[in-house]
């Protein structure tokens, strides 16, 4: 039976095995992941959900939640959501953002964002719609 709760420190080397799998410009380092993985644990704004059955992490999802001028309050941002590979289509994903979406309520959230290049079909397709374009900067 699958179950979503809080990442403990027993699940690092399992979330490094997918954060690893981003196809991204970063590719994570173990000591600087378990260091911001510990941080991460510890923050009040920070929520790190893992879904796992009885013997393999499924995914997890990073999120955070902060004030805001323009919307009168808090918004929520969805930082990371990763899936394994064999379980995508299964719901996973479906749930840790239903999981997330409800502490964000909970915290007095008024919104959940995020940023995708890969995934928009999947968020469209659980209730998401497009708002801005995203823009970064490398340091």
């Amino acid at each position: 039976m699958n179950r979503i709760r809080r990442a403990a420190p027993a699940d690092s080397a399992a979330v490094f095995d997918l954060a690893r799998q981003f196809a991204t410009s970063f590719h994570p380092q173990l000591e600087n992941f378990e260091q911001s993985f510990n941080l991460l644990l510890e923050q009040d704004d920070a929520l790190l959900l893992v879904m796992d059955d009885a013997d393999q992490l499924l995914g997890y999802l990073l999120g955070f939640d902060h004030h805001t001028l323009y919307a009168n309050g808090r918004v929520s941002w969805v930082e990371e959501l990763m899936v394994r590979p064999d379980r995508r289509r299964a719901g996973v994903g479906r749930d840790l953002m239903l999981q997330f979406e409800q502490w964000a309520a909970t915290r007095g959230s008024k919104l959940v964002a995020l940023a995708t290049r890969r995934a928009a079909p999947f968020y469209t397709a659980i209730g998401y719609q497009e708002s801005a374009l995203y823009f970064r900067k490398l340091l």
